[in-house]
């Protein structure tokens, strides 16, 4: 049996390098926002962002709901804020965190948030990653 999905984006990224790292933007409005580069983590929960980000948006980092993430080193806190995210030309409303601490300085992509509103698909080998908003064809 064959199965087949369609996608509107193609993505590459350097598969030497480790992680999948995609450009990402995020705003409150279209007057501000700001780009970083994330890395997509399947292990990830909620899509995370280092404090400084949320602040260059004029976020109040620490207005949000606070949420305790853990990992297999240990647990640090994040604040949830609702966002617009923008990976590869797909725009959505996301529920992301911003870290409590300034020493937090990765970004991530995870499942809800980002992975709940994209079909993805993946060639490793040559560093493609396709996307699509879930639900569109």
């Amino acid at each position: 049996m064959s199965y087949q999905l369609s996608f509107a984006e193609l993505v590459g990224y350097d598969a030497g390098q480790p992680g999948i790292t995609v450009a990402v933007t995020l705003s409150l409005s279209q007057a501000v926002s700001v780009g970083c580069e994330a890395r997509i983590d399947t292990g990830s929960t909620f899509c995370l962002f280092a404090r400084d980000l949320g602040e260059q948006l004029g976020i109040d980092v620490t207005g949000g709901l606070r949420q305790m993430i853990g990992t297999v080193t240990g647990s640090f806190a994040v604040y949830l804020h609702e966002v617009n995210l923008r990976v590869a030309g797909i725009e959505f409303e996301a529920l992301v965190g911003f870290a409590e601490t300034e020493a937090f300085q990765r970004n991530v992509l995870g499942r809800r948030g980002f992975l709940d509103q994209v079909t993805l698909g993946l060639v490793d080998y040559e560093g493609q990653l396709y996307l699509g908003r879930y639900g569109e064809e």
